[in-house]
């Protein structure tokens, strides 16, 4: 399995706390978003990590290239050349050639969460699998779940009908990818670029692919969108992250 990572957006939403500075950057006593990201994914068992760039993209470039020498080969940088104009669907896109003919698990590049809550979303079985809290959230998207399956997702859902928050992390199998990436190719087409990849997601789920989930499991997460998350990131979140050393 791959792990992408979609890290080509400006942030404006926190630049008052990461200035021109990409938001997969923001540090904790001097390990990065990014760094949690890297370490949890690594400590998955996922060996290849490709990273969508755009904004100050030469900083994250930069930051891998320092931090990580020694596993430099298990990385790859895609280029967003959209990224002021487009929303995560169209860095997913680009990625799509990379990501070709492998099971992957996508991430946002704002999430934190526990090494743990990524281990059983790599070993999920569905087609398509979504990390889910079944904690309410201010602010997130949240899913409605039937019969094992997430059948609705959407940030409208409302706290009576919904079962759980998305947290920003999918995962696809090699057999649901062609399925996939021909709806990414036809929202594209049609200029749906401001769209979060979830549309594809729920195309998918609406015509019968098998969504299903992995569960937080009460270990802690974080999406950091504006100073009341990181707010408590630094509190709830940063301070639980501890990892083995990558192999």
């Amino acid at each position: 399995m791959k792990a992408l990572i979609l890290a080509a957006g400006r942030g404006t939403r926190i630049r008052s706390i990461h200035g021109e500075r990409p938001k997969c950057l923001i540090s904790f006593e001097g390990e990065a978003i990014l760094d949690h990201q890297i370490n949890g994914l690594f400590a998955a068992g996922i060996r290849e990590i490709g990273i969508v760039v755009g904004y100050e993209s030469e900083q994250i470039v930069r930051h891998v290239e320092t931090r990580y020498r020694e596993y430099l080969h298990r990385f790859c940088f895609l280029h967003n050349p959209k990224f002021e104009t487009t929303n995560n669907i169209y860095s997913l896109w680009v990625a799509r050639d990379w990501l070709q003919g492998e099971a992957f698990m996508c991430l946002n590049a704002d999430v934190l969460c526990e090494p743990d809550i990524l281990v059983p979303a790599a070993g999920a079985t569905a087609a398509i699998s979504m990390i889910v809290d079944p904690e309410w959230r201010d602010e997130t998207m949240k899913v409605i779940i039937r019969a094992g399956r997430v059948v609705k997702m959407s940030k409208t859902i409302s706290r009576p009908e919904f079962s759980g928050t998305y947290i920003g992390i999918t995962t696809f199998s090699t057999g649901a990818q062609q399925e996939f990436f021909r709806s990414l190719d036809r929202l594209v087409a049609e200029g749906r670029v401001n769209e979060f990849f979830n549309v594809a997601v729920q195309e998918l789920a609406d015509n019968g692919m098998t969504v299903g989930f992995t569960s937080t499991a009460g270990l802690s997460w974080a999406e950091i969108d504006d100073p009341a998350d990181l707010a408590f990131a630094r509190e709830h979140v940063f301070p639980k992250l501890t990892y083995a050393a990558a192999a």
